[in-house]
């Protein structure tokens, strides 16, 4: 009996084989697609019948592939010829909140927003605040360690869950971390789990770290820059005065260009770059004011704004740049980090490999930690030579800065390649090791992060 037959043995009508089903798993929202088309979609609606689909894979030593609702941008959750999807996205259940405890307990589906928004009634929240927030899966986040517009003040995901409910390649149930704020027995195997794209098991449950609702209204602040290196000058300002905003975004000249086209807002100044900080909590106002005095004195147009809805409206803006960039051509995504220092530096970067390949790369940055994502637009389902030679660069100048190849959004199958330049070998090989230990056999995300590549 093939693997197929196996799963739906076992599992039924939770086994999809549709054809369109099948060629949407292939990809997920970095454009990129995965060669051939999976065996089969298992959606697993319990713990159990993820165990069971890993069971026979391990059995049959048949690839599986784990996905969530596909909004990756590194290609980690595409699933190709001979591979099994185990979706994890109808497991959306809000098992237990503790608002006492500041905790609550999720499966992997339930989408970052819809959590939120349940939580809200109880006076709290979860604070990672991805883009995709309306769209990605609480487990996808945890699984790419994803970040965010709040990260500079609230953290990441990593700062954000107290245990992981893991089930490995074989079967086997693992409960990691803890329900208690502090705990140190044993190695971090929560920490080593976040961010490591389907590698070393599947999440099938998390118990979240959560915060109390913050008190008062926002105060919004936006500002245009002659240029995106003074916005990024005026942003390392504010970072250095110690004042310490919620959000603060920035948006380059050909960006903020094609958001205000897509929305259908007057046109920017030329080579105008745009800050959209926001600050929270007691201190919001008087916060506000003195971050709209930096940005003055920094040859920043400033404008602040008392009013929530407004506020809202501004961020808007900033939310609909991944839609604006589809209105371009085919994009794609990219996610360096530096020190918040060095943002000027690298944008200057930036504009270099503009320059020296005749490209436009309109970035966006949470300008608050120093994450860019630079977006290289071309025409075709295939990332051109020039492109990827480009991105090379990118990389490599984040890396001589200081930084990182990826911030929030994972390394998958399109930075693979890259990895051992950042890690150095020794780290890299050790790291491949640890995967080993988790999944002996390479049925999980194979070919995915410490993959060497071509």
């Amino acid at each position: 009996m093939n693997v197929v037959a196996q799963l739906q043995e076992e599992l039924g009508d939770l086994v999809e084989l549709d054809e369109s089903a099948l060629e949407a798993a292939r990809a997920d929202s970095s454009g990129h697609a995965a060669a051939g088309r999976p065996l089969a979609i298992v959606h697993a609606e319990s713990v159990a019948h993820v165990q069971q689909t890993l069971r026979i894979a391990t059995a049959t030593r048949t690839p599986v592939v784990v996905r969530g609702a596909g909004t990756g941008l590194a290609g980690a959750a595409n699933a190709g010829a001979g591979e099994i999807v185990l979706s994890t996205r109808r497991m959306d259940a809000v098992v237990e909140i503790r608002a006492d405890d500041l905790l609550a307990v999720v499966e992997p589906g339930i989408l970052n927003a819809d959590l939120n928004r349940l939580l809200a009634a109880h006076g709290v929240w979860w604070a990672p605040d991805p883009a995709s927030r309306e769209i990605s899966t609480v487990g996808g986040n945890i699984a790419t360690g994803a970040g965010g517009l709040l990260c500079a003040k609230y953290g990441v995901v990593r700062d954000a869950v107290l245990g992981i409910d893991l089930v490995l390649a074989d079967g086997r149930l693992l409960h990691l971390g803890h329900r208690s704020v502090k705990g140190v027995t044993g190695l971090d195997l929560t920490s080593l789990v976040i961010g490591s794209e389907g590698t070393l098991g599947v999440i099938v449950g998390a118990t979240l770290k959560l915060r109390r609702l913050v008190e008062g209204s926002p105060c919004t602040v936006t500002a245009i820059f002659p240029d995106v290196r003074s916005a990024a000058a005026a942003s390392a300002a504010v970072t250095a005065s110690g004042v310490q905003p919620a959000i603060m975004e920035l948006m380059d000249a050909a960006s903020l260009a094609a958001v205000h086209a897509l929305l259908g807002l007057p046109t920017p100044p030329l080579g105008a770059a745009q800050l959209t900080i926001q600050t929270d909590g007691p201190a919001a106002i008087p916060e506000a004011d003195m971050i709209a005095t930096i940005l003055r004195t920094h040859e920043g147009d400033t404008v602040l704004s008392h009013d929530p809805d407004e506020g809202e409206r501004l961020l808007a803006i900033r939310r609909s740049m991944h839609a604006a960039m589809t209105t371009l051509g085919t994009t794609l995504i990219e996610d360096v980090s530096v020190p918040r220092s060095a943002m000027p530096e690298m944008f200057d970067e930036i504009a270099r490999i503009e320059r020296e390949y005749g490209l436009t790369i309109p970035t966006v940055a949470h300008a608050g930690d120093g994450n860019l994502h630079p977006n290289f637009i071309f025409e075709g389902p295939d990332t051109p030579p020039h492109i990827w030679a480009a991105a090379d660069e990118l990389f490599r100048a984040a890396i001589r800065l200081g930084g990182t190849l990826t911030g929030e959004h994972g390394i998958g199958v399109l930075k693979r390649r890259w990895l051992v330049d950042e890690l150095g070998s020794d780290q890299w090989e050790l790291q491949r090791q640890i995967v080993r230990v988790f999944d002996p056999h390479g049925i999980l995300n194979p070919g995915k992060v410490f993959s060497s590549d071509a």
